[in-house]
């Protein structure tokens, strides 16, 4: 079948799911494009990560290919009618801790690009934006990034935006849980079984299931015999813990206008990258926390993988004590003391 008109079925409606049903789509009109999620696209609360307050958007990577592809997503977000609404370019503002900075500015000059991006030395860096980031933790940071061509976008808001034009432009969209794959006799994979038993095909299946996609397969090798199916060690389903911080209108005036703050870490910290987000139009500022964790439980008899909670909205609002303290921990990297009176108003753990 022509790919023109050939049918596609997507599982999972989030930034990787829509994406991929909007540009199939646009490239191919006459073709059958349908989009399956649990949750319905403009649901007051969805499971998909992507389904949050912001999102960074950056293209400073210290991988090459990844820098290259970031820097054709951004400029489309700052051009394109459709995307363009949802971007703020506030800059990023990167503590280093390795060579990241040097690495990402020579991948921008191997580009042509002329984007506002240099290294900074920490004491001079830490006089900029009126000094907001002065209480941070500069431990081991031997120089500070700061892009200016990078920032962040409204990320709830622009994925709804998404799916509704790839919907008027003629994707089909079916709020369904899937439980497992569809598969034909010779093992090829003919489309999805929802929770209700109804099965929805198409001669190409893509499978964009985020943090479910692990159990998905494993679900789909128990009802399949095919074992082959299982994830194995491919894929990990992780979570991680974000705290956002309802400013009085004092704070909300000091931080209005700061960049992304990113605390780089290497390996040999036993630590992921730290960040957080210029505050929402409702005074919340938001950043997430050091511990990324798995959640390995039996998911069919005798097979165990790490997946979310079973509940429909993944548990997503129960966050432990500890989780709090962890996120509590990260904004200290950033904000210090001054920061212990802040107002809590949310954590969620995202997938």
């Amino acid at each position: 079948m022509a790919a023109n008109t050939a049918s596609y079925l997507i599982v999972g409606a989030g930034v990787f799911g829509v994406s991929t049903a909007y540009h199939l789509i646009q490239k191919y009109p006459d073709a059958t494009v349908t989009l399956v999620d649990r949750d319905a696209y403009d649901a007051e609360e969805r499971v998909a990560a992507s389904w949050d307050w912001n999102k960074v958007v950056r293209a400073d990577y210290d991988d090459f290919t990844y820098c290259q592809l970031a820097l054709e997503a951004q400029d489309i977000f700052k051009t394109d009618p459709l995307w363009k609404p949802f971007f703020h370019q506030t800059g990023v503002y990167w503590n280093c801790r390795s060579d990241y900075a040097q690495n990402v500015i020579e991948h921008h000059r191997r580009l042509g690009r002329k984007d506002d991006i240099i290294a900074l030395p920490v004491a001079e860096a830490r006089k900029l934006y009126n000094g907001i980031f002065e209480d941070a933790n500069y431990d081991g940071v031997t120089e500070v990034l700061v892009n200016r061509a990078s920032g962040w976008a409204a990320a709830g808001d622009c994925l709804r935006a998404v799916t509704r034009k790839a919907i008027e432009l003629g994707v089909k969209y079916v709020a369904a849980e899937t439980v497992a794959l569809q598969l034909s006799p010779d093992g090829v994979c003919t489309g999805i079984v929802t929770a209700s038993g109804q099965v929805l095909g198409a001669a190409h299946v893509i499978l964009c299931t985020g943090a479910y996609t692990p159990k998905l397969l494993e679900l789909s090798a128990a009802r399949s015999g095919v074992t082959s199916l299982r994830a194995g060690d491919r894929i990990l389903a992780a979570g991680i813990t974000t705290g956002m911080a309802q400013l009085d209108e004092q704070d909300y005036k000091t931080y209005v206008d700061m960049p992304v703050g990113f605390q780089g870490y290497t390996a040999k910290h036993g630590k992921p990258f730290v960040g957080s987000l210029p505050p929402t139009k409702d005074r919340e500022l938001k950043w997430w926390g050091l511990k990324i964790f798995a959640n390995t439980h039996e998911v069919v008899p005798g097979r165990h993988v790490s997946a979310p909670p079973a509940a429909k909205d993944y548990s997503q609002w129960k966050v432990s004590k500890r989780l709090k303290e962890d996120v509590a921990d990260a904004r200290n990297l950033w904000y210090g003391e001054k920061s212990k009176s802040w107002n809590m108003t949310k954590h969620r753990i995202c997938w």
